[in-house]
């Protein structure tokens, strides 16, 4: 072989290890943990009609065993206080008592059962905690050891801006009355089993009561409530449809961000509330302990949204 040669078989061995080690530089420095490998779910189709909501997502079989709690630790950040647990199977949960426990045990199994990613929660009426003591009206959030906890989406900026079911899980916030629409709420869910990254949101605590009176910046947060049957009942959820366009009641921070639903989303999300029954939004409500007349003055609400959704995404309406 000529010096020539050798001299062009060495540029070729050196070309081809510098591509190489760039490929190799350049997928460590993009893929950390293999997350862009990931399949990336904010919602998946299921049989709505077939949904257990009063076991919720977690089912029977990830219930938590209270024969023995031990205590972990106390979880800082946010408003509520909450507890890091340990049940009598082992299982590790979040415990946060207080007015939000309610609520969001339903938001979840609503959400949960229309293909929603969520949480996986339980409500416990009390709980006693060693060391902390005992506490009413527990939600405990479960703290799977093969899911990762990442960053929080941002509800301007994600994967699924545009999509049928980002624009209905917007939607569902106005039908639930959350008000506590900050970043910081939401979540990225890696399921290191199904290699899964999910987007969900992981505080549905401000639900089920009214969202304010106006608009205005401060002041929004005047006759704000959560988990109030009686003020879900009495406030609004559509005000009607202009342009193509749904227009809702909802008042406070982060108003802005409906009014790009169209009636063709509001369309796909209605195709999926009615496929719910009277017996299963109850057996939500159940699941948190409501009492009988709260459940049925609050199946009656959440029916009589859908039914307003529905009647709002209808060809006749819409082509108003």
């Amino acid at each position: 072989m000529s010096n020539r040669d050798k001299f062009l078989r060495f540029l070729l061995i050196l070309v081809v290890l510098s591509l190489t080690a760039g490929g190799v530089l350049a997928q460590k420095k993009k893929d950390p943990k293999g997350f862009p490998r990931a399949r990336v779910v904010m919602w998946e189709p299921v049989n709505v009609a077939r949904q257990d909501l009063f076991l919720g997502p977690g089912g029977d079989e990830m219930a938590p065993d209270l024969s023995s709690i031990s205590f972990i630790r106390r979880e800082t950040g946010g408003y509520n206080k909450k507890y890091r647990i340990r049940d009598g199977s082992g299982r590790v949960w979040v415990a946060k008592y207080g007015r939000e426990a309610k609520p969001e045990t339903v938001s979840v199994r609503l959400l949960s059962a229309l293909g929603y990613k969520t949480e996986i929660n339980y409500f416990v009426p009390e709980l006693t905690i060693p060391g902390v003591g005992m506490l009413r009206n527990v939600r405990l959030e479960a703290r799977p050891e093969h899911i990762d906890r990442l960053k929080p989406w941002e509800w301007r900026k994600n994967p699924f801006r545009g999509t049928n079911e980002f624009q209905g899980l917007k939607i569902m916030m106005a039908f639930l009355n959350n008000w506590d629409l900050l970043t910081r709420n939401n979540v990225v869910l890696f399921d290191k089993r199904s290699r899964e990254l999910n987007y969900a949101n992981s505080d549905l605590g401000a639900t089920f009561g009214n969202y304010g009176s106006n608009n205005l910046p401060i002041f929004w947060r005047f006759g704000r409530s959560i988990g109030k049957p009686r003020d879900y009942s009495r406030s609004k959820f559509i005000k009607g449809v202009k342009k193509g366009r749904i227009q809702f009641a909802f008042k406070g921070k982060g108003s802005g961000m409906f009014r790009d639903i169209t009636v063709a989303q509001g369309r796909w999300l209605a195709n999926l509330l009615t496929r719910l029954s009277d017996e299963q939004i109850a057996d939500a409500f159940r699941a948190a302990d409501y009492s009988p007349s709260e459940i049925s003055l609050l199946t009656e609400s959440v029916r009589g949204r859908i039914y307003e959704l529905d009647r709002a995404t209808s060809s006749a309406i819409a082509e108003r």
